[in-house]
């Protein structure tokens, strides 16, 4: 389910992007945009936020 709210959150994100730059928007480069952000939250969640155990 994470990787689903990524693209969609992704992609959201470079519409208003690239709204606010006055540039056209490409669907190709939001999902570009949208999987990168994707593997980040994922790596983010798995390995960098790991809860510290004693």
């Amino acid at each position: 389910m994470t990787i689903v709210w990524a693209v969609l959150i992704g992609a959201a994100v470079n519409y208003v992007l690239t709204s606010m730059g006055g540039e056209t928007f490409v669907m190709s480069d939001a999902l570009i945009f949208a999987v990168l952000l994707a593997g980040m939250a994922i790596l983010l969640g798995d390995f960098a936020l790991k809860d510290k155990s004693e």
